[in-house]
């Protein structure tokens, strides 16, 4: 009998690309939590074309939590709440030697992610899921 392990956590959502002009555009993602990279979340920018391939963006669980409340984060990922007329959104500035994108997250659809990250990995608990065997043996298979 194996072990069980938790869950991932997914939650499907249309954030909005802010265009230099402040137009608003809706891109299709994916937040992603897995409990065996316990520090980190994923952004998946989904393709509109069939067959494409998402695009993903990784970056530390705390710098989402520190932003729903205050800017954090500097180079390539910042994060910031974010008003609008429209309600309560938190920016995601993203940047590569690419080019650079703005986007708006509904707050709310933030929150409920994170709480839910917080049921499979309690903050402070990180450590307990991270196999240090196994990511290294990842690493040196990437060689």
């Amino acid at each position: 009998m194996g072990v069980l392990r938790p869950a991932t956590v997914e939650v499907e959502t249309s954030l909005r690309l802010v265009a230099p002009d402040a137009t608003a555009l809706p891109v299709r993602a994916s937040l992603r939590y897995d409990p065996l990279d316990p520090y980190a979340v994923h952004v998946l920018f989904h393709a509109e074309a069939v067959g494409g391939e998402p695009v993903s963006w990784s970056f530390a669980r705390d710098l989402l939590v520190k932003g729903l409340d205050e800017p954090a984060g500097i180079g390539d990922v910042r994060v910031w709440p974010w008003s609008t007329p429209r309600g309560e959104f938190v920016a995601l500035a993203l940047s590569s030697p690419d080019g650079n994108a703005l986007f708006e997250v509904p707050r709310s659809v933030l929150v409920r992610f994170l709480r839910r990250t917080y049921v499979v990995v309690p903050r402070g608990k990180e450590s307990d899921h991270l196999d240090v065997d196994a990511a290294v043996a990842r690493l040196l298979q990437a060689r």
